[in-house]
């Protein structure tokens, strides 16, 4: 038993349960604990709920049940922002990914763990390489045969799934197979996957500037080779936030986000359909944190978290610059792209004037010709990069 005590408590865990005037958790949970003095209070569904009830038992004593580490995936963060550092404290057991990766001898530095009880299949679509191994937490059986499906249907079907349901509990149970050949029927709650990636699927590149395929677009685009170099310019860092003003497909801000879990980016598109469009473009790319605002700038920037980054892919005029000069940090990168000789003109005025870098690029790409094949040449694109 180790330093567990026969019921298999911690002994600090036990003495806090001991103490407790109170204990909240999910009926799951209550049902494993043994016999205590403690009022016991089921958490609500859904979880926000139960974060009123809990703030109003505010100066007793009151014991918060969560499985194994409750800030990796779990409940303490959103727990801990309501509560001032001196009134809570936290025991963590071992997670769900460490007794998983316990289990399958798998090294957690070189594997994805990701939390997707409520987060769309989507958010792993970035991390589906063949090779690769990526351990998910799930809401029920269900959605362990959803995921296979979706798997399927992006063509890794080839993947391995490990399907841990109760991992570390008396209902432990831990059955392999694989996306295309899944038929369990009887997956039980909780539930962890563990991913080993196969397939023919087409696979995310981890630098900048994907293939413009893995968008759905109208042709309004930043093609690859210029929005690698865009992307190069704009310099992503984490933590940043980035206004990608003209957004077309998304591609650029799509990009920006896959950089960092930390990163944020807002598109602004004046098109419907184009802005539907970028939406699709995030859920489908793992992107969904995307914010994207229907309206032409600089009319709808207003009330929009400040970005360390602006990317001007579409609606450039003097009257933009203008409100984005007066309304950025000093600081702020700002990265835009002209086409037409007018938009030219306007870059070169305010380089002249603002300084940053002038960048000219023309691109050609081989065509057929007849039965040979021939250069065809797409418009020059000229670049401005400057900090404000």
């Amino acid at each position: 038993m180790g330093e567990d005590g026969p019921d298999g408590l911690p002994p600090a865990s036990r003495a806090v349960l001991e103490a407790a005037e109170i204990v909240m958790g999910p009926p799951r949970h209550l049902g494993l604990l043994p016999d205590l003095k403690a009022e016991r209070i089921e958490w609500p569904v859904p979880f926000a709920d139960g974060l009123p009830i809990l703030q109003g038992l505010r100066g007793r004593r009151v014991a918060v049940l969560a499985s194994g580490d409750p800030f990796w995936f779990g409940a303490g963060s959103v727990i801990a922002r309501d509560f001032a550092p001196g009134e809570w404290r936290a025991f963590p057991a071992p997670s769900v990914f460490s007794l998983a990766a316990a289990r399958l001898g798998w090294p957690l530095e070189r594997t994805s763990c990701l939390g997707l009880h409520a987060a769309p299949f989507a958010q792993l679509r970035p991390h589906l390489a063949p090779g690769a191994q990526a351990l998910v937490l799930l809401r029920d059986g269900s959605a362990v045969r959803d995921l296979a499906a979706w798997l399927t249907g992006l063509d890794f079907g080839e993947s391995t799934l490990w399907v841990m349901e109760a991992l570390g509990g008396p209902r432990q149970r831990v059955r392999g197979t694989t996306a295309a050949e899944y038929d369990l029927t009887d997956v039980h709650h909780p539930v962890c996957v563990g991913l080993k990636i196969g397939g023919a699927g087409e696979v995310i590149p981890a630098a900048s500037g994907w293939p413009d395929g893995l968008f759905d677009h109208d042709g309004q685009i930043t093609k690859r080779p210029l929005r690698a170099l865009t992307l190069s310019a704009l310099a992503p860092r984490p933590v940043e936030h980035l206004w990608d003003i003209g957004a077309g497909s998304g591609s650029i801000s799509i990009e920006w986000l896959a950089c960092h879990p930390s990163m944020h980016a807002t598109a602004v598109e004046a098109d419907p359909a184009r802005a539907d469009r970028i939406r699709t473009n995030a859920a489908a790319l793992g992107a969904d944190r995307l914010r994207v605002v229907e309206g032409r700038a600089p009319e709808v920037l207003d009330g929009l978290a400040p970005p360390q980054a602006v990317f001007i892919g579409g609606g450039l005029s003097e009257a933009l610059l203008s409100d984005l000069w007066a309304r950025l940090g000093s600081g702020t990168r700002v990265v835009a792209n002209a086409v037409t000789l007018e938009s030219e003109a306007l870059l070169v005025a305010w380089q002249a004037a603002q300084g940053g870098n002038l960048l000219r690029v023309e691109l050609a790409e081989a065509q057929p010709l007849g039965t040979r094949r021939g250069w065809r040449t797409a418009y020059p694109v000229m670049q401005w990069s400057v900090v404000r």
